[in-house]
């Protein structure tokens, strides 16, 4: 089915010359876009279905750097503020969890990524049983970038624990087994879960089996006072250092978080390529100090590549990627007093082009280009936070959220029309998820105050 976008009051194509076309059109014809310019000159081209927009601002589909998404809407919002760490409940109540709850909770998180306008996310690791969820991926139409978590050290949660042979041959056959998969949509990298949970041999390991299978590997990474103490008295590096130094950074390696990196670290990254993926929001809300430990404004004037995550309902509370590039062009200039830092234009890059060049598919999608996958969100400007309507950029960025998404097109297929996706019935949904957050948290023991308030 072929496609025109017709009209559009603005079109961010966020390509190399970082075009914004006024009153612009776009042809999608085989899931790819054909034509792309001004109404006036693309007049004449016809297609099977006619999109107005003259409401409409345009911009390409949002990627998601890290996102765990299995498991967590079932008991979103459970945990209080002053808990020091969810993880070791988070991990518990994962663990616990059947094919037939992951499968719910999956679809749940795919609702809320698409109708945010998230096209394209990496899962790292946390779904344990995604034969049981390749419907949902197949239904929804995102694209998904996953694999299976392996550690072979002792963690302070429960972790997938196996042998270093085991995790190899299990990360090999799972990558064998999905890359490529509903043509194409589905990716599969190496994921070891961190560098405290996996030994030197299991993560060199693993970067080759990346390499080999021309595929990408991501972990979760941070550094900080207490890990650069850690790390210079076992290894005499920082953990970055430590990292290249056995091998495993590289262009195709994308790490988790990267708080508190220091300057010869992020020089690290700029040697061998690698690039990150900065959840803001988790990162505000752990009161994890962005003013003292957040790089991403040394990162970005490097050359490093970012991401853009919302990481999870646990951490951050919502999957929607434009309150994500609203924290990441705030925060900084709260944090260190200086307005310039991380522009409009700065965060939505990351959320698009950029951010897809740090998962290595900016040739497929992250911008709106002539032979690229038709990969687009549509913004509804006939809403107060549109209002007035002068600098596109900044009112997305700085006034909307993921509530003004009109349209949502993947692959050249319309999956979210006039603010309705039509692969599940919601309200059913939400009550079967809710049903299976209060009978994990019942099975396993996990019981919070519900607030500080009395509920009566």
């Amino acid at each position: 089915m072929s496609l025109k976008i017709d009209n559009a009051r603005y079109i961010l194509t966020v390509d190399r010359e970082r075009r914004i076309i006024q009153n612009g059109s776009i042809i999608i014809d085989n899931g790819r876009i054909i034509r792309l310019g001004k109404a006036a000159g693309l007049a004449d081209a016809r297609a099977d279905r006619v999109i107005d927009g003259r409401h409409l601002v345009v911009t390409p589909g949002f990627l998601n750097g890290h996102m765990h998404i299995s498991y967590a809407h079932a008991v979103r919002g459970i945990f209080p503020d002053n808990l020091a760490s969810p993880l070791a409940h988070v991990f518990k109540l994962q663990m616990a969890m059947t094919e037939e709850e992951e499968y719910l909770t999956t679809l749940l998180g795919l609702v809320e990524l698409v109708k945010n306008g998230t096209v394209c996310f990496v899962d790292p690791g946390s779904t344990k049983f995604p034969d049981a969820c390749l419907q949902a991926y197949q239904d929804a139409g995102l694209r998904v970038i996953l694999g299976e978590c392996v550690s072979d050290r002792e963690a302070p949660f429960p972790l997938p624990r196996y042998t270093t042979d085991e995790a190899v041959k299990r990360t090999s056959a799972f990558i064998a087994k999905w890359h490529g998969r509903l043509d194409g949509r589905i990716r599969a990298w190496a994921m070891p879960f961190s560098p405290e949970t996996c030994s030197a041999g299991l993560m060199t390991a693993l970067k080759r089996v990346a390499d080999e299978r021309r595929t990408s590997l991501t972990l979760h990474h941070g550094s900080g006072p207490q890990a650069l103490k850690d790390y210079q008295a076992r290894h005499g590096k920082t953990p970055t250092e430590y990292l290249e130094s056995i091998g495993v950074l590289g262009s195709n390696v994308v790490l988790a978080h990267s708080l508190g990196l220091v300057d010869a670290e992020i020089d690290c990254l700029v040697r061998t390529g690698a690039t990150v993926a900065m959840c803001p929001v988790t990162a505000a809300k752990g009161g994890r100090g962005v003013a003292e430990h957040g790089r991403m404004p040394e990162l970005l004037a490097k050359g490093v590549k970012v991401a853009l995550g919302c990481d999870s309902p646990n951490n951050s509370n919502h999957l929607d990627i434009v309150r994500a590039m609203n924290m990441a062009a705030l925060q900084y200039k709260d944090a260190r007093q200086d307005t310039r830092l991380i522009p409009a234009e700065s965060a939505l890059e990351m959320a698009t082009f950029t951010g897809a060049q740090a998962l290595g598919i900016a040739d497929e999608i992250g911008s709106i280009e002539t032979g690229k996958k038709a990969d687009l969100v549509l913004f509804d400007t006939q809403r107060p936070e549109w209002q007035t309507l002068f600098n596109p950029v900044n009112n997305l960025v700085y006034n909307a959220d993921g509530r003004s998404v009109h349209t949502v097109i993947i692959d050249g297929h319309v999956t979210v029309d006039a603010y309705k996706q039509t692969f599940v019935d919601e309200p059913k949904l939400y009550a079967k998820v809710q049903a299976v957050g209060e009978q994990l948290m019942a099975r396993t023991g996990t019981s919070f105050p519900r607030s500080r308030w009395n509920i009566i």
